[in-house]
């Protein structure tokens, strides 16, 4: 028999990293807080597909939301606002506050670098104060999954202030369904319930059903574990694979398996000499075991050879791939010019093949794996050293090309194609390993200013045929989420997408 929903309680949630800042256009990182307090015009759901938030609906070229240019090189997306909205402050939220997010955030004097989606817009008309006309300056397929989604911002709390660093941040609103009222560095975010906000439940209930969400910050995995087996916290995601055993054996908690549209990936800094040689990556990508990788992370993960991951449609299997093969890998570096050294370290003019290996620092499944990727490459005769880092260190490492190789994980939106332009693109925001080929530039935007799905896979087949031959990163696995929960949350349901859990957090609630 199903509960009937409780209003009330606090939820305890661990985070995983750092927060430098609750701007969601400023962080580096996936915007779990933000999520709580920001709402966007539309928003991926459970399964990875557009729905309405702000916005009464979804644009599409069938409802009349998109307009075609004639000649078909532009295109102008309508919305239209609920009406009633409040900001958590009580004023209401208008058209003006879509055009001010726009403005705010594309401002080269706002330093936040999450303008994807800002430079696109030639124009935004407000005809009243529920309607936004959006025009493009092209066809933008991933008008969806950027400026609009990640959150409005209230024009009234901020015009004419320095987005930077305006007293704003430390205790931000907007129109979700929580507001922060208590922002700890280093510590934690407490966000309570906002009295104005628009969602009911079908009995006319005004949601959240919680009251309060406590993140404590634990960036620590095996802290993690220790808290949610003491019940300190009850709430916890990207839990180490290798936890689970004992987790499930603990009394009170539930662990949730969904698929995300996330995968694992070893990255390249091309500005490396000796990394910017093709022969001495393929090396790498033939003496990778993911096998042996698999099953030291729990045996969760689903191996991929690219790295559009199979819930999309235009993902390719014709791709090149890169067996285990340690004897190949060490035949391509000798074919490459290099040769043994006293240690067994592959060495050419004087210069061995040894490089710093960069993962998220204290996240127990990346380092895990970093440990494994090490043992694996010093048996063909290359050398990686641990140089880990976190918080605003990891992020501005990772983007500016701090690293030698780096063990990591991507998420992508819904409509991830913006995603590939920026992982792999020459001009990519998250291209930190300088990858650059005009014919992967080419397919990659071809695609992002596609509408037509069939074109969409022909450009993207294309692409990664191109990135996967040039191989300026190893694609791995895919991988599930792993939420561990208390046993008192209810109505919880994982989300895939980049847009995180906290997207759909309002019909949360625990039993007593």
């Amino acid at each position: 028999m199903a509960l009937a929903q409780e209003r009330g309680g606090t939820l305890t949630v661990a985070l995983n990293y750092d927060l430098d800042t609750l701007d969601p256009y400023a962080s580096g990182f996936l915007t779990d807080v933000q999520a709580t307090f920001l709402a966007g015009l539309v928003a991926p759901d459970h399964d990875a597909q557009y729905v309405p938030v702000l916005a009464q609906e979804v644009p599409t070229l069938e409802n009349g939301g998109i307009v075609l240019s004639e000649d078909g090189t532009k295109m102008t997306v309508t919305y239209h606002l609920r009406p009633g909205l409040k900001w958590a402050d009580g004023e209401p939220v208008t058209s003006a506050d879509v055009v001010f997010t726009w403005e705010a955030v594309k401002d080269p004097n706002y330093l936040g670098p999450e303008k994807d989606g800002t430079a696109e817009i030639e124009r935004i008309e407000t005809p009243d104060e529920l309607t936004a006309v959006v025009y493009y300056d092209g066809v933008y397929s991933g008008f969806k999954a950027s400026l609009f989604t990640y959150g409005v911002l209230p024009k009234h709390a901020l015009e004419g202030k320095d987005l930077n660093k305006d007293p704003y941040w430390d205790a931000p609103f907007g129109a979700g369904p929580f507001m922060v009222t208590e922002f700890s560095r280093g510590q934690h975010v407490i966000v309570e319930r906002n009295p104005y906000y628009f969602e009911t439940d079908a009995n006319g209930v005004q949601l959240p059903y919680l009251d309060r969400i406590i993140f404590k910050i634990i960036p620590d995995s095996n802290t993690q574990t220790t808290q949610l087996r003491s019940g300190e916290v009850g709430f916890a995601y990207n839990v180490p694979y290798t936890s689970l055993a004992t987790l499930r054996n603990t009394p009170d908690l539930e662990i949730v398996s969904a698929k995300t549209l996330a995968f694992r990936h070893l990255t390249f800094n091309l500005r490396n000499e000796q990394l910017a040689d093709l022969a001495v990556r393929q090396a790498f990508a033939h003496a990778v075991d993911r096998t042996a990788l698999n099953r030291a992370l729990g045996d969760y993960m689903i191996p991929i050879d690219t790295f559009v991951v199979s819930t999309f449609w235009y993902t390719s299997d014709d791709v090149p791939t890169y067996g285990y093969d340690p004897e190949l890998a060490r035949q391509l570096l000798l074919d490459a010019g290099y040769t043994p050294g006293r240690d067994g370290i592959m060495e050419k003019d004087g210069k061995r093949l040894s490089f710093d290996f960069m993962t998220q620092a204290g996240r127990a499944e990346y380092e895990t794996a970093q440990q494994v990727l090490i043992a694996q490459m010093k048996a063909i005769g290359i050398e990686l050293k641990p140089d880990n880092k976190a918080g605003a260190a990891l992020s501005e490492a990772r983007r500016s090309g701090g690293f030698d190789v780096w063990y990591s994980g991507w998420i992508t939106p819904a409509d991830p194609i913006d995603s590939y332009v920026s992982f792999y693109a020459t001009d990519g925001f998250n291209n930190g390993g300088a990858y650059s080929n005009p014919d992967a530039d080419a397919a990659l935007h071809a695609a992002a200013g596609s509408l037509d799905p069939d074109e969409t896979a022909a450009y993207m087949h294309e692409a990664q045929q191109i990135v996967l031959t040039d191989l300026p990163s190893i694609p791995l696995f895919e991988t599930p989420s792993i939420v561990v929960t208390t046993n008192k949350l209810q109505g919880f349901v994982s989300n895939p997408t980049n847009q995180t859990n906290f997207r759909q957090v309002a019909p949360w609630w625990l039993a007593k």
